[in-house]
């Protein structure tokens, strides 16, 4: 059954956002910059009450909630978001307690933040919350944004684990179940800025059914009725499996460099559009658009 709700998942700018500049209500124009102006302002525009909807900021993965969550409900209500709430859980008893899934139910927005992907699948995974948060996007107009942990965590798998530098030896990455908003694809942050390229293409090679998805930092994807849209100011790169010809992968020792033939990459910028279910790629500013086809 295909969801009701949306998805915007975002690569991550650094761990605090970008709202940590000391001089913040003085030069507020100069300080907010792409990632506010575009893609947060994209969840209020996409949410279900637009300024009026209920948005809470889940600061479970981030070791430093205390910052995070201010900055990230300053940013939304510059851009106008009138209901904003912070919600740090930080056990399995809390996401399962009923002021916590109250919270959850009332609930047009929820938005990720950065931090440890681990720690949000080991809290809340399986929790009251989480559940309540999957049925609301399966049957409402719900939103569910991620940024950087939070990102990585949307997909039914997840990349929890592993060097840039080594990623394509055998083994080098670790995954685990995320929280299942999205099947078949697998989800990397900070992607162009910390070279993750390896490790997505060996979690793809290890199951070509799965798309490989590198979201660049202050770089999203917004995820409605199966079709991808990017936003933001940098790249998205995909990687598509389905059509690798060879590969030494089980017939290598662990900590072996991988082989991989034939496997199909895309990069995407602003406003490119990503068919899920045909897989197909269509480039907003393609320079073949007016071109006849003979």
């Amino acid at each position: 059954m295909k969801p009701e709700g949306k998805l915007m998942i975002i690569g991550g700018a650094v761990n605090k956002g970008s709202f940590t500049e000391t001089d913040y209500d003085q030069n507020i124009e100069k300080n907010l910059n792409f990632f506010e102006r575009g893609i947060l302002r994209k969840i209020i525009n996409e949410s279900k009450n637009k300024n009026d909807s209920s948005i809470e900021i889940i600061t479970t993965a981030s070791q430093i909630p205390q910052i995070v969550g201010p900055e990230y409900k300053k940013a939304f209500e510059f851009l106008g978001a009138k209901n904003v709430n912070i919600l740090d859980i930080e056990t399995r008893e809390q996401a399962n307690s009923d002021a916590i899934v109250a919270r959850a139910n009332q609930a047009d927005v929820v938005l990720f933040t950065g931090g440890d992907q681990l720690r949000l699948t080991s809290i809340l995974g399986g929790t009251r919350f989480h559940d309540a948060i999957l049925l609301k996007y399966q049957e409402t107009d719900f939103l569910y944004a991620g940024t950087s942990a939070g990102a990585a965590a949307a997909s039914e798998n997840m990349i929890y684990q592993g060097s840039s530098g080594e990623a394509l030896l055998k083994g080098e990455i670790k995954t685990t179940q995320g929280l299942g908003f999205i099947d078949n694809v697998i989800v990397d942050t900070h992607f162009v800025q910390r070279g993750r390229i390896g490790r997505l293409f060996q979690a793809v090679v290890n199951n070509p059914r799965t798309l490989g998805i590198g979201l660049g930092e202050d770089t999203g994807l917004f995820i409605k009725n199966d079709v991808m849209t990017a936003v933001g100011s940098g790249l998205v790169i995909l990687v598509d499996g389905r059509f690798i010809k060879d590969t030494n992968l089980t017939k290598i020792n662990l900590g072996d460099p991988v082989s991989i033939d034939n496997l199909v990459v895309h990069v995407m910028s602003m406003n490119d559009e990503f068919d899920l279910k045909t897989k197909e790629l269509k480039i907003n500013n393609s320079q073949y658009n007016s071109i006849p086809v003979v």
